[in-house]
């Protein structure tokens, strides 16, 4: 199941570091299925606040994603990146094709009354 990597960035400028590293970054992912779905995108905030920069990377499984977050190439990489960028950054599994919210909020219907 395709599970992603999202990241909440908040860069404070440019410098030579962070362009190296986004100019290196898909070679590291390539090995383990990665892609970007969200990548130096302007942030429309809708509701509350955003500080920052959005990135989601998509990935063939959360075990993709462990072992290219562990993986020498980015750890080589990694410091480029957070030397000068403040951020927090989660790994999640997607949802089942077909997954329609309805059958969860049915779910979670039926145990809040056996509560």
């Amino acid at each position: 199941m395709t599970a992603y990597a999202i990241a909440d960035l908040r860069p404070t400028g440019m410098n030579d570091e962070i362009i190296e590293y986004i100019d290196r970054i898909q070679d590291t992912m390539d090995p383990f299925g990665g892609r970007f779905l969200v990548h130096m995108a302007e942030v429309e905030v809708v509701e509350g606040s955003w500080p920052g920069a959005v990135v989601v990377i998509a990935f063939p499984s959360l075990e993709a994603i462990r072992e290219w977050y562990a993986s020498p190439a980015y750890t080589e990489i990694l410091p480029l990146r957070t030397r000068h960028i403040d951020g927090d950054i989660v790994i999640v599994d997607g949802v089942p094709p077909g997954y329609d919210a309805r059958a969860s909020a049915a779910a979670l219907r039926a145990d809040l009354s056996t509560a």
